[in-house]
């Protein structure tokens, strides 16, 4: 698994996967779906999908998948190994959306939340893979929200798949178990081999687990905040742990235009017309009824 396209330019997103198995261009093929680092404040969020002939599905339990959560970083590698060894029959894809990315598409205007991105993110996967001549005939997908509503969802992006969305999906189903591993090494990778193009001076790299009720990792967040500036990139700023943190220790920002501000002159001031000017307006303006405004 080679994640060096995230690593060059990781404040964005990278979609990465393995060759496709010609087993899997030439049948019915399963396909399972599942994530890494939906709870954290640190660190990257992986979707990841494993796949393979409907034919295989026997020679895939035989790899012994689990549930990447109940397992070591070395016996997720270990399996991961195991994995990326059946490339005959097997193949598998992932989506890593970085904390960057998560934190403003959460606080953009329009409203667009963490399932709504995570769903996105997954139908993205099902169709780059179909796209890249993966005879998909069911898909297996650990839930995100109520399960029953995410199925229909997918039933609706994709009428000619059979789809099965259940809550433990990843313990349920090895194709799953096998997306779950795919996901959980990547994301391992990523935050391990982490690149700060911010400099953090002193501040120590011991972040512990990146969960919000981490006390090591609440620790560190407090250490390399900069007051002006913020976190950086690293961090779910978007999170309501750090949000605490920022609204308690960083620098409040005022708007110039604040009412609240008195003795502060107002922006639209300076846009305003003022009343001693005889010069009229271009035609421009006068043919399209335009005045100037000097209030909102």
């Amino acid at each position: 698994m080679e994640l060096a396209e995230f690593e060059r330019d990781n404040a964005g997103s990278c979609r990465l996967g393995s060759p496709v198995p010609e087993l899997c261009r030439a049948g019915p093929c399963c396909l399972g779906i599942d994530e890494a680092g939906r709870g954290p404040v640190l660190g990257p969020m992986v979707y990841g999908v494993c796949y393979c002939p409907l034919a295989k599905q026997e020679e895939l339990g035989a790899l012994k998948m689990a549930d990447s959560k109940t397992l070591t970083e070395a016996e997720r590698e270990q399996l991961f190994g195991t994995l990326d060894g059946a490339r005959d029959f097997v193949g598998w894809a992932l989506h890593i959306l970085s904390p960057n990315l998560i934190s403003t598409s959460m606080q953009q205007r329009a409203k667009y939340n963490l399932n709504a991105l995570s769903h996105d993110t997954a139908i993205g996967l099902i169709q780059h893979v179909l796209d890249a001549g993966v005879q998909v005939a069911e898909v297996f997908v650990d839930t995100v929200g109520p399960a029953e509503k995410y199925q229909e969802k997918l039933k609706r992006h994709f009428p000619e798949l059979e789809v099965t969305v259940r809550p433990k999906a990843d313990s349920l189903f090895p194709i799953v178990s096998a997306a779950s591993i795919c996901a959980k090494v990547a994301r391992d990778r990523a935050v391990k081999n982490w690149t700060f193009p911010e400099d953090l001076g002193d501040v120590r790299m011991e972040y512990g687990s990146g969960y919000p009720n981490d006390p090591k990792t609440k620790e560190w967040l407090a250490q390399c905040l900069d007051p002006v500036f913020g976190y950086p990139q690293f961090v779910r700023f978007s999170w309501s742990t750090a949000q605490t943190i920022l609204e308690s220790k960083a620098v409040p920002v005022r708007c110039e235009d604040d009412p609240a501000q008195k003795g502060t002159r107002s922006v639209l001031s300076f846009f305003a017309r003022k009343e001693s000017s005889k010069r009229q307006p271009h035609r421009f303006f006068h043919e399209r009824k335009l005045e100037t405004v000097t209030g909102l």
